[in-house]
């Protein structure tokens, strides 16, 4: 039997792991890419909605990952090579993926005639609340379900992303020109997709 003062203290280790594990599921955002012995490759944390543009020429290549949606339907980005892509990364649970939702609802719309195509990343989600997330904010664009974060983990050898949400976008030849970590306004992916779909 442990000394009650060992016993006490173990006591409140557990309970110290044990929130911290609470606090880790149910954070918005998250460095996905970030691989550390107690984060086993995926620590959450939230984003400020920097974002970043990448020029051509030293753009890493986008991976070629492909998975359900929520409709059912298989989808491979790579069938949208020739199209400037942006894929958003987000949770029904994620405040700030809420926050965002109509501004991207917007911005799919405004430049889906010029050639770009929206695809969501449904990170730990259930099917209801995901289908509930897209019909409140009349998201039109395929998401692909992502429960164990397989597709967002595929990104860390390139362009994480490195919260939730996040929202990367791809230029037409499969290349990731830019990112915006955590909620994207108008302005932060409305400049970078201005940036691509004018080939600069």
């Amino acid at each position: 039997m442990l000394p009650s003062s060992i016993a006490v203290r173990r006591a409140v280790g557990l309970a110290a792991m044990a929130a911290a594990g609470v606090l880790g599921a149910t954070a918005c955002g998250g460095q996905i890419a970030a691989s550390t012995p107690a984060s086993n490759g995926v620590n959450f944390v939230s984003g400020n909605g920097s974002s970043s543009y990448f020029k051509p020429g030293s753009r890493p290549d986008a991976p070629a990952v492909s998975g359900t949606t929520l409709s059912g339907a298989r989808l491979s980005l790579s069938s949208y090579r020739g199209k400037v892509v942006v894929v958003n990364f987000w949770g029904s649970w994620c405040a700030p993926c809420r926050s965002e939702a109509p501004t991207l609802a917007v911005l799919a719309g405004q430049y889906r005639s010029k050639g770009v195509q929206f695809v969501g990343v449904d990170i730990r989600d259930s099917p209801a609340s995901a289908e509930a997330f897209v019909q409140n904010f009349g998201i039109s664009y395929p998401s692909l379900n992502d429960p164990a974060d397989e597709i967002a983990l595929a990104f860390r050898g390139t362009v994480p992303p490195a919260a939730i949400p996040s929202t990367l976008v791809i230029d037409r030849s499969g290349h990731i020109a830019g990112r915006v970590i955590g909620q994207a306004s108008e302005a932060s992916l409305g400049t970078i997709l201005a940036d691509v779909t004018a080939g600069t």
